[in-house]
Order: C-alpha cells, then structure tokens, then sequence
C-alpha cells in the first residue's frame, strides 16, 4: 500500500499519467487475483493431502 502511494506520488509530482489499467478492469484484474490467492491457500492443504 505504501510503495503505491509513493509510485503515484511520484507520477504525479512528474506529470505523467498514472500507472494503472481502466477502472473496471483493474478492479476486476486485482480481485480476481486476490480471490484466486486465497482459493489456493484454502485449497492446498486438501491437495497436498491427496498426494501423500
């Protein structure tokens, strides 16, 4: 959270434009990542346990 305050801190104080996707997709692009992070993280004890 910080480092991208400071990323568009920085674009900002330089003028160009900010380093992020349209709207919707990047929010779309960003929690679709996150939920698939965490759908792994739930999920891969139960994987693991089917390789033993």
């Amino acid at each position: 959270m910080v480092t991208g305050f400071f990323v568009g801190f920085i674009f900002a104080l330089f003028k160009l434009p900010i380093p992020a996707p349209p709207a919707l997709a990047g929010i779309t692009g960003i929690v679709g990542i996150y939920l698939g992070f965490q759908l792994f993280l739930k999920i891969s004890p139960w994987i693991g346990s089917l390789f033993k």
